[in-house]
């Protein structure tokens, strides 16, 4: 289980993704839906995108999600949880959610650190980069980078 809002999906996520469908015979990659937040990108857009971008992953099949992550999991015998870490910060943060999560449910926690040129990116600076005209091509797939130019009328 790779969890996420993929609100866009990065480069720096599949890296994540590839590495973790290498290690195991079936991988779900969901998308957290959380009626509270309105992402850039609605979670069927997110979807859909996942699917086209995992699509030479024959071992990925992409879902979404609301409530309790290892409700979702527990349900669908799901063991593991597999989170990128870009840095310290991160970590800090996910070892309370992987403690929480095993304590509630058994449900491991699985780290793996994220590519070195990936280390700094995150959906929500790829949107704000963009959002103000930078160039944020080297961090998505083409389909992607089209999908944010469209939704944010740019035109880079």
């Amino acid at each position: 289980m790779c969890p996420g809002s993929f609100d866009p999906p990065t480069l720096g996520h599949l890296d994540v993704f590839g590495r973790v469908a290498a290690l195991f015979d079936q991988v779900t990659v969901a998308v957290l839906v959380n009626p509270a937040k309105s992402g850039l990108f609605p979670p069927a857009e997110r979807l859909e995108l996942l699917r086209a971008v995992t699509a030479r992953w024959p071992n990925i099949q992409i879902e979404s999600f609301s409530g309790l992550l290892v409700d979702f999991c527990t349900q669908r015998g799901i063991s593991v949880i597999v989170k990128g870490l870009r840095g310290v910060s991160d970590f800090d943060y996910e070892l309370q959610m992987a403690q929480m999560n095993a304590r509630l449910s058994g449900v491991d926690t699985l780290f793996l650190p994220t590519a070195p040129q990936y280390s700094f990116v995150s959906s929500s600076l790829v949107k704000q980069v963009a959002g103000l005209g930078g160039d944020v091509s080297g961090y998505l797939t083409p389909e992607v980078h089209a999908a944010l130019a469209a939704k944010l009328g740019a035109a880079w």
